[in-house]
C-alpha cells in the first residue's frame, strides 16, 4: 500500500493534469479504504470554515480517511483563519487533498500552501508548458522513459499529436512500450508510429498535389477511397498541407532563408526539404489557387455543388487541375 502524507495541495493551470492526479488519488484511496473512506467537498462544503469543521469531525469509517477539497483557487487568504490549526492537529489516519485549477486571478492562496507544508504535507504545481518550451519538455519526459529523442523528433511528435501534455505523455509511453528502452527514436520513427495510416496517405496525396504529380495523387486518392476513407476527412489533411506549403512559398518569396523556414516546420528533416523544394517550384500563386479549389471541393462534398457529378468525379477533376 502507498504511504500517504497528511495533506496535499495540487495547483496550477494544467487542468487536465490536475484532473488526472485527482482521479489517481481517488482510485488509490478507494483501493485502501473503500468508497466510504472518501469525502468529496465542493461548493459551500469546500469553504475553509466548512473544511476545518470536517477535519475535526469524528467519523465511523474504518481505515484511513481521505478528504478531497475542490475549488480552493477561489479562496482568499483572509478566509483561511480556521484551517492552519485544523491541519496542524490532523488525526494520524487522515489525509486531506486540496485541488486548485488556477487561471487568471484565481490562484491557490500562499497561506494555504504554507499551512499544508507546516502540517508535513506536499505542495505540487502542475502548470502547462508554453508552446515554445514543449520540445524540451518532450525530450525530458522521454528521458524518464529511457528514450532518447532529438529536437527534430520531439517537434515531429508535437506536430502529429498536438500541444496537450497528457496526450504527448501517453504517446511517449506507447513509444516506450514498442521501442524496448533504452532506445533512440528518430523523427522518421515518430512519423511511422504516431500517425494513422490514413493520415499518412492523406499527407502523401497532398504532397503529390504540391509537387505536381497528378498520377501519384490520383492513385493515392483512389486507394484512400477504396479503404473507406471519407472525402471531408481527407480534405482536412490535404488543406492543412497545402496551406503549410503556401506559407513556405510566401516566406521564400519574401526572402526568408531556407534554414529559418525549415526550423519552423514540425516534420522530419527530409520531409521538410521535400516540402520546401516543392513549394518553391509550384509557387505561392498556384498553391493559393489549389487552396481555393480544395475549398470548393469541400463545399461540393457537403452538398453545395451544382450539377449531378459525384464527389469522386469532382475530386479527381480537382486533382488534375491542381497537379497540372
Amino acid at each position: 500500500m502507498p504511504e500517504f502524507k497528511p495533506a496535499y495541495l495540487i495547483h496550477g493551470d494544467d487542468h487536465g493534469r490536475i484532473a488526472e492526479r485527482r482521479s489517481r488519488l481517488r482510485a488509490l484511496a478507494e483501493a485502501q479504504s473503500g468508497a466510504d473512506g472518501i469525502e468529496l467537498l465542493d461548493g459551500e462544503a469546500a469553504m475553509p470554515e466548512s473544511v476545518a469543521r470536517a477535519l475535526s469531525a469524528m467519523t465511523l469509517a474504518v481505515g484511513r480517511r481521505f478528504i478531497v477539497v475542490d475549488g480552493v483557487e477561489r479562496w482568499k487568504d483572509k478566509e483561511l483563519d480556521p484551517l492552519p490549526a485544523a491541519l496542524a492537529d490532523l488525526p494520524p489516519d487522515t489525509t486531506v487533498a486540496f485541488f486548485a485549477r488556477e487561471e487568471a486571478r484565481n490562484k491557490a492562496p500562499a497561506r494555504l500552501a504554507a499551512a499544508v507544508r507546516a502540517a508535513g504535507g506536499d505542495v505540487a504545481a502542475e502548470n502547462a508548458v508554453k508552446p515554445w518550451e514543449l520540445p524540451k519538455w518532450v525530450i525530458a519526459r522521454a528521458r524518464e522513459l529511457r528514450l532518447t529523442l532529438e529536437p527534430d523528433a520531439a517537434r515531429a511528435l508535437i506536430g502529429h499529436v498536438g500541444n496537450r501534455q497528457q496526450r504527448l505523455q501517453r504517446e511517449l509511453e506507447k513509444l516506450a512500450l514498442g521501442a524496448d528502452p533504452p532506445a533512440r527514436v528518430d523523427a522518421a520513427e515518430i512519423e511511422r508510429l504516431t500517425a494513422p495510416s490514413a493520415e499518412h496517405k492523406a499527407w502523401s496525396l497532398a504532397d503529390a498535389l504540391v509537387g505536381g504529380d497528378a498520377e501519384l495523387a490520383t492513385r493515392t486518392y483512389l486507394s484512400l477511397r477504396g479503404q473507406g476513407e471519407r472525402l471531408p476527412g481527407l480534405l482536412y489533411w490535404i488543406s492543412q498541407r497545402l496551406r503549410l506549403a503556401h506559407d513556405v512559398a510566401q516566406a521564400l518569396d519574401a526572402g526568408e532563408p531556407v534554414a529559418q523556414v525549415k526550423r519552423r516546420l514540425r516534420m522530419p528533416s527530409r520531409a521538410a526539404d521535400r516540402l520546401i523544394a516543392d513549394a518553391r517550384r509550384t509557387g505561392a500563386d498556384s498553391l493559393r489557387q489549389a487552396i481555393v479549389q480544395i475549398a470548393d471541393l469541400e463545399l461540393a462534398s457537403r452538398g453545395g455543388a451544382s450539377g449531378g457529378a459525384s464527389e469522386d468525379t469532382e475530386a479527381l477533376l480537382a486533382i488534375q487541375l491542381i497537379a497540372a
